[in-house]
């Protein structure tokens, strides 16, 4: 077959499958460890600073992926997809599991370091895939599957995680990377180089989007410090009312990954309305859950509400994904995912951080939780505002 002949074929489920395995990769990074946490805390409890080292282990891919996705955007557009993705597959898999094999905390970091590079490439480039195979109501589509089958992932590799710490200690789930190289094979097989990425195409575009690209990737920045908030600090959250054991928290936490899904779901069903008018719908559910398990004292109600908030993230996530991407022109959607996947995975990284000094600011974290519900409230008024400008 020529190459012109691949640059014209039409994608489907097949393809759209395969980029959905691959941003499965990504989440894993982090999910799958999160039961093996407080074996690597008493592993390296021993080594100067490992209250702040070992935590970062699990968290710093999420903060290379925020620096370096703009590069990969940029040299998926120049350099081409395809095969720009089944190496980092093949690469994220080779430094995943290479922890396995380490007993030295900042060789740990090192290898996660790397990791963290290659998923950034993985998810700018899965990501501009779905925006060059697929249009209109079937890449919005394929865009509200990849955020609900990355909830749902997360669900089963969480639980997976826990499974492999259980049988072989705290570097069991290190042996999940693997799943990489049959995925980079499902790629290197199913997928195809995009018309996209033709030369004269490629010169053809006039200068990057900036001006109506810019303020999507900020919103998003906050969309992202929203989702992970709620994630990352659900059992705080719960424990606000009284003691709540791992697995308590472990059940609701997989059901705020379903409420993410749900959202996702939702975004599905009402796609036609992509753009201010679904963000303010996302951010006033958002909004509620907030404030609800700000005020609630019990634990089912707070429960409910921590879901309530997660909806509003799995409406908000695949708009401003969809949003941003209708802005793009096609040569340069890999630079404008870039941005966005960094953004993203930029308020995964500071999350804590900004929960951390808003509860210094307010007091308890009930009060930090009602202030986030106020911020969410204000954007939700400003999205109302553009909202009836664009219909007028």
């Amino acid at each position: 077959m020529t190459g012109n002949a691949v640059r014209t074929r039409t994608a489907g489920t097949p393809q759209g499958i395969a980029i959905l395995a691959a941003s499965v990769m990504p989440i894993m990074a982090i999910i799958s460890l999160v039961p093996v946490l407080p074996l690597l805390m008493r592993e390296f409890g021993g080594v100067a600073g490992s209250e702040f080292l070992v935590p970062m282990a699990l968290t710093i891919p999420a903060l290379c992926v925020a620096i370096f996705s703009p590069v990969a955007g940029w040299l998926s557009d120049r350099l081409g997809r395809k095969n720009l993705l089944v190496a980092a597959l093949v690469l994220y898999a080779g430094f995943g599991i290479i922890p396995w094999f380490l007993t030295d905390l900042f060789q740990i970091i090192g290898a996660r370091v790397a990791l963290g590079v290659v998923e950034a490439i993985i998810m700018t480039v899965a990501t501009a895939l779905i925006g060059d195979y697929f249009e209109g109501e079937r890449r919005e589509k394929w865009i509200a599957l990849q955020i609900a089958a990355g909830s749902l992932a997360a669900i089963a590799l969480i639980a997976i995680g826990g499974g492999l710490g259980e049988a072989f200690g705290s570097r069991g789930p290190f042996l999940l990377y693997v799943l990489a190289l049959p995925v980079a094979l499902a790629a290197a097989l199913g997928l195809f180089e995009p018309a996209t990425h033709s030369r004269s195409e490629d010169k053809a575009q006039s200068g990057f989007p900036l001006g109506a690209v810019l303020p999507l990737v900020l919103t998003t920045l906050g969309v992202g410090v929203i989702f992970y908030t709620m994630i990352v600090q659900l059992g705080p959250i719960l424990e606000r009312s009284g003691t709540v054991s791992p697995g308590v928290i472990g059940l609701i936490g997989a059901g705020t990954n379903l409420g993410v899904a749900a959202g996702s779901l939702i975004f599905n069903r009402l796609r036609s309305r992509a753009g201010p008018h679904l963000l303010l719908v996302g951010l006033v559910v958002a909004a509620i859950g907030y404030a609800g398990a700000a005020l609630s004292a019990q634990l089912a109600m707070i429960s409910v509400f921590a879901v309530i908030a997660c909806i509003g993230s799995g409406i908000l996530l695949p708009n401003m994904l969809t949003w941003t991407m209708r802005r793009l022109p096609a040569a340069m959607r890999g630079r404008g995912m870039g941005m966005w996947t960094g953004a993203f995975f930029l308020g995964q990284f500071v999350a804590p951080l900004v929960i951390a000094a808003v509860v210094q600011l307010t007091g308890t974290l009930g009060n930090a939780l009602f202030a986030y519900a106020g911020a969410v409230g204000i954007g939700a008024i400003a999205a109302s505002l553009i909202a009836r400008r664009s219909a007028v």
